[in-house]
């Protein structure tokens, strides 16, 4: 089966690492532009494509790349990470569709930063390998993997569980998958939960004359902390006051992994 692979990021690079040790074939990839790839290098080692056989995202919509990507004739695509809405001209380039790997237990938590909205909303987390259609993260489910999120869990945390847990689903159902070993559920119009990247704008200044419940004004805190990016913030005579929680259990010295 010939592969056209999207990804970015640690689980983008590690998933093709993954496809090429289990000997796919990978006829081509779509990745970010240079200047917005994350693990880059890795992935360009690992896929191991010339020039001509890797597109960025910018390009998914040119004519010219569409025909370019078509010439490679992919039986399929694999996302990973990709982070980019695909269209349906796009999609239909694979007779066998295209399927991705998502932090989030879909429908729960469709879109942006799963991770931080497991934690404000005590939404369920955990990880789905879908197929991709038309719209955000509402293709019909391959596999999916319940992760805890755990009392002294922050953002950066429960965002490396994710990470771990997506590439370890993947790795198991991969097979399963080629060898038509999975049961695919539609994902129920309507259901679950769905945030873009700016919603985390609705939720980030802590408002000093805003009442909080004690455990509310912990989890936006701790869902927010992600070093080195800055976290929830208030404003003190004018400026921002950034802040971060760390947290432990009673028998550590510091907070947990």
């Amino acid at each position: 089966m010939k592969i056209l692979f999207l990804g970015n990021n640690w689980v983008g690079w590690r998933t093709a690492a993954f496809l090429r040790e289990s000997g796919a074939q990978i006829v081509g990839a779509v990745l970010h532009k240079p200047g917005e790839r994350k693990f880059g290098k890795e992935l360009l080692e690992t896929l191991g494509l010339d020039e001509g056989r890797i597109f960025d995202a910018s390009m998914l919509r040119d004519p010219e790349a569409l025909d370019a990507i078509r010439s490679l004739n992919p039986d399929m695509g694999v996302s990973a990470y990709f982070g980019t809405i695909l269209k349906k001209e796009f999609l239909d380039i694979f007779p066998e569709g295209c399927i991705n790997v998502h932090p989030a237990l879909l429908p729960f938590n469709r879109g942006a930063h799963p991770n931080v909205w497991n934690i404000v909303e005590g939404s369920p987390a955990g990880v789905t390998v879908h197929y991709i259609d038309e719209g955000v993260d509402t293709g019909r489910t391959i596999a999916q993997r319940f992760v805890e999120v755990r009392p002294i869990d922050t953002g950066k945390t429960l965002y490396r569980r994710l990470e771990q847990a997506c590439l370890d689903l993947f790795e198991e159902t991969w097979p399963k998958f080629l060898a038509g070993d999975v049961e695919i559920d539609h994902v129920v119009a309507g259901s679950g939960t769905f945030h873009k990247a700016a919603d985390l704008k609705t939720i980030e200044e802590i408002k000093p004359n805003k009442l909080y419940t004690a455990r509310e004004l912990v989890d936006v805190i701790r869902a927010r902390t992600f070093e080195p990016y800055p976290g929830a913030y208030m404003i003190v005579d004018g400026k921002k006051v950034y802040m971060r929680l760390e947290l432990y259990y009673e028998d550590e010295e510091h907070g947990g992994d």
